[in-house]
């Protein structure tokens, strides 16, 4: 680590023409992959970040390619500065500290925090370009819901995939299927969003994707800081059919009731695979805190299903069989931490 800083410092201060030991680094809290971030303090007091993406541990080619794209699109993304792939370093603004999900403290703080939000997907999903973006095809929407019967069932709570986990995926993604096609970010996360200047940034966009329209909402009305109530849920999705409608990415045929089964569905796929994943970066990754976004991501799941009555079977198993299962392994883990052993 000591030689990737050092390498990371020369390379920094020869790209501004000054003495490594002019350049402050500060560590930048990172993500669930294995990039890091490290803030650059220049004599002059000014700023930049540097993605650390050791070659041969991350791919830093798509996210260079999506971020001059977006960039020239007039989307609001760091500039890219730099880039030296063969080391994997890239040099970008600094867009500080002030992530979008410090403001969801209070309600009425988590409804306008939410608002800015929709007003940047908007902007995403009107100018950012799709074509030049790999398919979020069905096989891989498939490919990751079977992380949650691989990873959050098989491997880490030793039980069987229900019966009805065919038929459950293929409803799922025959209901995602009939949503429009659009840019995807992916991790449209409140964390992924900066608070700069006065105006909302997007990072982390390296795994965007041409992928349904809905995904991104989802992503952010279910994700980790506030929890909607089901008419709240409501009131954004038709907010959002409309927006979508008056802007012509959804076709007339598609009414708000399909939209929101769509939206609940891709909702249901994101946190099946959110509950395979995060035991997946606990069990392969050792990266244990994310196991206590569990029970937060499940009772998302359970609030999701309830708009989805044709998957009824599945929601009780869920309630009856998982929830236990997994609220008692978190249980061990946590007893297992408190006594110093490792689970």
């Amino acid at each position: 680590m000591t030689l990737r800083l050092d390498a990371l410092r020369h390379w920094i201060a020869a790209r501004h023409h000054l003495s490594p030991q002019t350049c402050r680094l500060e560590a930048v809290a990172g993500d669930a992959s294995l990039r890091g971030y490290c803030r650059v303090i220049f004599p002059d007091a000014s700023t930049r970040i540097v993605m650390d993406a050791p070659p041969t541990l991350e791919d830093s080619q798509p996210f260079v390619a999506i971020g001059r794209e977006w960039h020239a699109a007039g989307l609001p993304v760091p500039t890219i500065h730099a880039v030296d792939l063969e080391q994997g370093f890239i040099e970008l603004d600094d867009l500080g500290n002030d992530s979008l999900h410090h403001h969801f403290d209070t309600d009425a703080g988590a409804r306008a925090a939410t608002m800015r939000a929709l007003d940047v997907l908007d902007e995403i999903e009107q100018h950012a370009p799709s074509a030049s973006l790999p398919r979020y095809d069905l096989d891989f929407l498939e490919e990751e819901m079977d992380r949650f019967p691989e990873w959050g069932l098989t491997r880490w709570l030793g039980i069987e995939t229900p019966p009805q986990w065919p038929t459950v995926k293929r409803y799922l993604l025959d209901t995602i299927a009939r949503l429009p096609t659009v840019a995807v970010h992916r991790d449209f996360d409140a964390m992924n969003l900066m608070v700069y200047r006065d105006r909302l940034w997007v990072i982390d966009f390296q795994g965007a994707l041409a992928g349904p329209l809905g995904y991104d909402l989802i992503s952010l009305l279910r994700g980790r800081y506030h929890r909607w109530s089901r008419r709240e849920m409501d009131d954004w999705i038709e907010d959002f059919h409309q927006r979508c409608a008056k802007a012509g990415r959804i076709a007339p045929d598609l009414d708000v009731e399909g939209f929101r089964a769509g939206v609940e569905a891709i909702g249901a796929q994101r946190q099946l695979k959110i509950l395979g994943q995060f035991c997946r970066l606990y069990l392969r990754d050792g990266k244990p805190r994310y196991l206590e976004w569990l029970p937060h991501f499940y009772a998302h799941l359970d609030e999701g299903l309830a708009a989805l009555p044709a998957l009824g079977e599945f929601h009780r198993w869920l309630r009856d069989t998982y929830r236990p299962a997994m609220e008692a392994r978190l249980a061990e883990h946590h007893a297992a931490i408190g006594s110093g052993a490792s689970s």
